[in-house]
């Protein structure tokens, strides 16, 4: 009886499901469906028009392009980093642990501005950087260095409590049976630990598409070179072009839709081929 009450601490099923509900439909469906129902008024020749333009394709290309460098480096760095907090113990490392969330609670426009002074030509990164040819300010760089920072927390927390939670014994077992280092972890941890990286990459590659505030102060936003198209919605608005804000933003969620999507489906296919595997 204890058991059974433990499961039941909030109220009823009808009402929390009905709290629940009317969150997400005001925080969540209804901005969507306003979205959609202006994209939908507009009609095809026009929607095309405004997608297919050709400062929206540079803005495409240079979204995704930045978004997926961001990802790809927050890929190997973020595992890099997961593990060294999950194996290691060192002075320091509560405080290292800490600063992993510390773009969730920054400004984007705060973090914008600190990237900007850290890589200006006088900045602690920049005055070793630019005289060696490798300008980061106002330059599609800059772009991904601020996708990277607002963006790394994702695969650092998706991945980081998956492995606290490997099997030492799996471990110890492949070290006996022969195994080397790297064999260990690319049989037994990394098969493990993949769905949580595959999750914490795509969080990172959604959130670096729709990233505005940090990019905007070190991106220059030059149409054509530098301008992403979150910006580019917000010049729309600025316009009280609403239509061409909806149609671009409606892109991006289709993208942000579609990304999700293939992974949830590959993650499928994946825990299906190791039940198999096992």
């Amino acid at each position: 009886m204890a058991s059974r009450r433990s499961k039941h601490l909030l109220p009823g099923f009808g009402l929390t499901l009905g709290v629940s509900m009317l969150y997400l439909t005001i925080i969540i469906v209804l901005p969507l469906l306003a979205m959609l129902l202006k994209v939908g008024g507009m009609g095809w020749p026009e929607f095309w028009r405004i997608v297919a333009s050709n400062r929206s394709l540079a803005a495409y290309r240079i979204t995704f392009s930045s978004a997926l460098a961001a990802t790809v480096f927050n890929g190997f760095f973020g595992l890099l980093l997961a593990w060294v907090l999950t194996r290691y113990s060192f002075p320091g490392k509560r405080l290292l642990d800490a600063l992993v969330d510390l773009p969730f609670a920054l400004p984007t426009a705060v973090a914008g501005l600190v990237l900007v002074t850290l890589f200006a030509q006088t900045g602690w990164y920049g005055q070793f950087l630019e005289p060696n040819g490798f300008k980061v300010n106002y330059t599609q760089l800059g772009i991904i260095v601020a996708m990277s920072f607002t963006s790394i927390p994702f695969v650092v927390r998706t991945v980081q409590p998956v492995l606290e939670d490997v099997e030492a014994g799996y471990e110890e077992a492949a070290k006996t049976l022969g195994a080397t280092g790297w064999q260990v972890f690319a049989r037994v941890i990394w098969p493990t630990i993949l769905p949580a990286f595959m999750t914490g990459c795509v969080l990172s590659f959604a959130r670096s598409l729709g990233e505005f505030g940090a990019v905007v102060f070190i991106a220059g936003n030059l149409p054509g070179f530098t301008e992403i198209v979150s910006l580019l919605i917000f010049i729309r608005l600025d316009e009280f072009n609403y239509e061409g804000a909806a149609a671009l933003a409606f892109v991006l969620l289709l993208a942000a839709f579609l990304t999700l999507l293939a992974t949830n489906a590959l993650q499928s296919w994946q825990v299906r081929y190791a039940d198999r595997s096992t």
